[in-house]
Parts: structure tokens; sequence; C-alpha cells
């Protein structure tokens, strides 16, 4: 099944179930925003989140370096080349967005959810914002999920006590984890420290239990290097960090 969405590329990656604030302030998202609350309110409000693999998630506004004489590049597609598919990475996530707060400046709060991956077939920048033909991925269990899902948590357990004696901090005992396979594959994915391309590579996991088997090795090398760390900096199980844009 294929579908036709409002396309926001970022720096990070978003999975299924995991909130994203965003503060919107280009004039190519605050667009987007704008066709976004044209949709009822009982209607869900959703648009795409990419992750950028070559490109700059806010455009210049500015002459810069290296050439200070040079025109800043306008339109939906700035920063990300001529061809704007290949500037992305080629699985994303359907993000819902239950909050779209116009501030009095003309920029955006939003609170969004992610919902289901999408694989990127093709990228359109002849509107005001990007948009993207997408194909729905069905998340498959694999073998032995549910015996994985049990050995992530136990691994991610550690691993959170870990980090929490790294901060010198107590660790929080008050969230109760879940204990559904996909929903564990995706919240340990978001919630490890691990930069963008490792994280693309879990959410593009062929099924549920791949992604935990690669989880269980991730979780089991990070916990062992985080013995060696003096000091890590916090982190949110549930929320990334807002993007500038």
């Amino acid at each position: 099944m294929t579908v036709r969405l409002p396309l926001f590329p970022l720096n990070s990656v978003l999975f299924p179930g995991l909130v994203l604030p965003l503060n919107v302030f280009e004039e190519r998202y605050r667009a987007m925003m704008r066709e976004l609350l044209k949709t009822p309110e009982e209607e869900p409000r959703r648009f795409a989140v990419v992750a950028i693999r070559d490109g700059h998630e806010v455009a210049q506004s500015a002459p810069g370096m290296p050439d200070p004489t040079s025109i800043p590049e306008r339109g939906p597609a700035a920063g990300f080349g001529p061809d704007p598919l290949k500037a992305f990475h080629g699985v994303g996530c359907v993000a819902d967005a239950a909050t779209i707060r116009e501030r009095a400046d003309g920029t955006f709060e939003v609170l969004a959810t992610g919902t289901t991956r999408v694989r990127l077939l093709s990228v359109d920048a002849s509107g005001p914002f990007l948009t993207a033909e997408l194909e729905e991925l069905t998340e498959e269990p694999g073998d032995e999920a549910g015996a994985l899902a049990e050995g992530v948590l136990r691994a991610f357990r550690q691993y959170q006590k870990r980090l929490a004696g790294a901060r010198e901090r107590s660790l929080s005992t008050a969230a109760e984890l879940p204990d559904q396979p996909s929903v564990v594959s995706y919240l340990v994915a978001a919630a490890m420290m691990l930069d963008t391309p490792t994280k693309q590579r879990l959410l593009q996991s062929p099924d549920t239990a791949s992604r935990l088997r690669d989880e269980l090795k991730l979780l089991r090398t990070e916990t062992s290097i985080i013995r060696t760390l003096p000091s890590l900096p916090a982190s949110d199980l549930t929320r990334g960090p807002t993007s500038l844009n």
C-alpha cells in the first residue's frame, strides 16, 4: 500500500510509538503545518519523518563560508542537493501530530508520535514543502521474537543501571517496560545512545526478531563500554531532543 504525505527530514531517526517534539520555524515547514491544520481534528494529521543521509536539517539563511557572497538556497529542497531522494535514508516513519500550536510570531510548536514504518519511493519538491510517495511496511515478528524480547529487556535494565551509575544518579523504576516484542524493539532502539546510522539500521530491520538480535549485541557492547566512562549525559526513554526545526 502506498501513500503520499508531507515529508519532514531530520538529523535523527523516529521509531513507531516514540514521541517527537518539534520547534518549527523554517517557512517550508511552517507551510506544512498550516496545511496540516486544515485537516479536521477528528482525522489524523500525518507527515513522514526521514533521517538525513547527506544534507542539512536547517537550510542556510545567510551568506557564509567558504564564499561569503554566496546566495542561500531557497525552496522546499534547500540543503538537500539536486536530487532530494538521494539525500535521505530509504526507510522512515509516519508521525501523527497530536498537537500543532501556532505561536504569535508564526512559528509552530508540534508534538507528534511515530506510528508506521514506511519506505521512501519518490520525493516531490514542486510545492511549498516536500512531499513523498511512501510504501507502508508491515512489521513481521520473525523467529523467537518473544524470547529475544525477554533477553533484550534484561540486558536493557543492566544498561540502564550502568548509565545511572555513570551519571551518579539513581535508577527510576517507576516506569513499567513493555513486553510486546515489537514495542520493546522500538523503545530500546530509541533509548540507547547510538549514532544515527546505527539507529537507522535498527529501524530498517527486516523483522522484530532481527532488530532484537542486533540490539542484544549492541546492549552488551555498550554496557561494557560504559563501565570505563566516568560520566554520561542524561537521556529520555520516550522523548528525543526537540528538533531545531
